[in-house]
């Protein structure tokens, strides 16, 4: 039914897909609240949320081809598949001023973003005539290698596969351009450049050595990330998103959030990756609350009401994040196909169980099940109830998101002192 992959261990993981408009059978309803009010009232929305998870994992009647995930640093090629046009949902509070977001990249070089239209020259030059010792990445898309440029900065670059051509794909590579042009934030990877020239489309980004998150939860370096770390990571994302919704000068919604799409440097700082599904918002001012569009995203992270509706708004990457939150504590991949029926979708599985008053045995059986470790996880999962709740305006916003991942850290390191 979905695009999937086989992983280094052998099993099969979903890809990211698009689907083409369709009658959805069914609509689900909440009655969760972003209040932190008494537990029994959150437990309460928990249960009545139970089957938005299913609207997930029940595609359209048609599908279109999809297309394989992106992450430079892991198994994965990153992928352009999108269009640009729409409109924002709207966002509570007034905007900030954007320098509270916009913050250099912790490379040393100063190159604005995607400013650089590199030749075939430069290209074959940082990549050794696209030596496979180079290559890092292999997906339905095309091929990853690592690169240098002249100056010394080393990069990822992105070749797509020349049968990928087709008259679709010109508009889809400028989507990502355009995208990536418009962001600059420590929390996002970077764009430097890009090549377009007869059969070639090549995006030339920054290269973040340390992998991607999923491969991290799966420990594939042997290192276990604690909680305090899973939690700086939830925030950094945060940040990052909040900055594409509220402080760019167009909002961008991402539409592909998730865990093999967040890289982490080697201090474990993350950053978001992989604009191709990335669609760009018409300003408030506008006065539309959404785009209508085909469904695009990976299964397992869609939000159910995008998925029925064809609305496109912000709250589609809040509903992906609270399944990244729910992903982080837990380290099961949304889906987990192998596992018994009702453990199979993880964020209901997770929230039955928080509900249930067990949140403690949900949480990833590799780190200490401690006083601290389990008060920060039902205040995690309480914050991931909100964010998939099952129509868009019961979710909070990503900027209330960070706070309150802010505040969970804080009386986290309090708890541990």
């Amino acid at each position: 039914m979905y695009g999937s992959r086989k992983d280094s261990s052998g099993s099969r993981t979903p890809e990211r897909v698009s689907y083409s408009p369709s009658p959805s059978p069914s609509s689900y309803s909440t009655n969760s609240s972003q209040s932190s009010s008494g537990r029994s009232r959150v437990r309460t929305a928990a249960r009545s949320v139970a089957g938005v998870f299913v609207a997930c994992f029940t595609p359209p009647e048609e599908e279109a081809p999809h297309h394989s995930s992106s992450a430079f640093g892991g198994s994965d090629a990153f992928s352009s598949t999108s269009d640009v046009s729409g409109a924002s949902d709207s966002t509570d509070g007034k905007r900030l001023h954007r320098s509270i977001y916009t913050v250099k990249s912790d490379s040393t070089h100063s190159k604005e973003p995607a400013s650089i239209k590199f030749t075939m020259a430069d290209i074959n030059k940082a990549t050794k005539n696209f030596s496979p010792v180079l290559k890092v990445g292999q997906g339905g898309f095309g091929t990853v290698y690592k690169g240098q440029l002249q100056d010394g900065t080393l990069v990822a670059i992105k070749r797509a596969k020349k049968s990928m051509y087709d008259k679709n794909l010109g508009g889809e590579f400028q989507s990502e351009i355009q995208a990536l042009s418009k962001v600059e934030h420590l929390n996002l990877v970077k764009c430097y450049g890009y090549l377009e020239q007869g059969d070639e489309r090549i995006v030339v980004v920054e290269y973040v050595p340390n992998g991607t998150l999923r491969e991290h939860l799966e420990c594939f370096n042997g290192n276990v990330l604690s909680l305090d770390s899973r939690l700086d990571i939830a925030i950094d994302v945060a940040h990052a998103i909040t900055y594409l919704h509220t402080y760019t000068d167009h909002p961008i919604i991402h539409r592909d959030i998730k865990s093999s799409n967040i890289l982490l440097t080697d201090k474990l700082r993350a950053k978001v990756a992989d604009f191709g599904f990335a669609r760009l918002a018409a300003d408030a001012e506008s006065g539309k609350t959404h785009v209508s569009t085909q469904v695009k995203g990976t299964a397992g992270y869609l939000d159910p009401e995008y998925l029925r509706t064809y609305q496109l708004t912000e709250k589609s990457d809040v509903y992906s994040f609270g399944i990244l939150l729910v992903e982080l504590v837990t380290g099961r991949r949304p889906i987990e196909a192998k596992r018994e029926l009702d453990e199979r979708i993880t964020a209901r599985w997770a929230m039955k169980k928080y509900t249930d008053g067990v949140a403690i045995s949900i949480l990833d059986p590799k780190l200490e099940k401690s006083d601290a470790n389990g008060l920060a996880l039902e205040k995690i999962l309480e914050l991931a109830l909100q964010c998939v709740a099952a129509h868009r305006r019961n979710r909070p916003t990503m900027r209330r998101c960070a706070e309150v991942l802010w505040n969970i850290r804080k009386d986290y390191k309090e708890q541990l002192v």
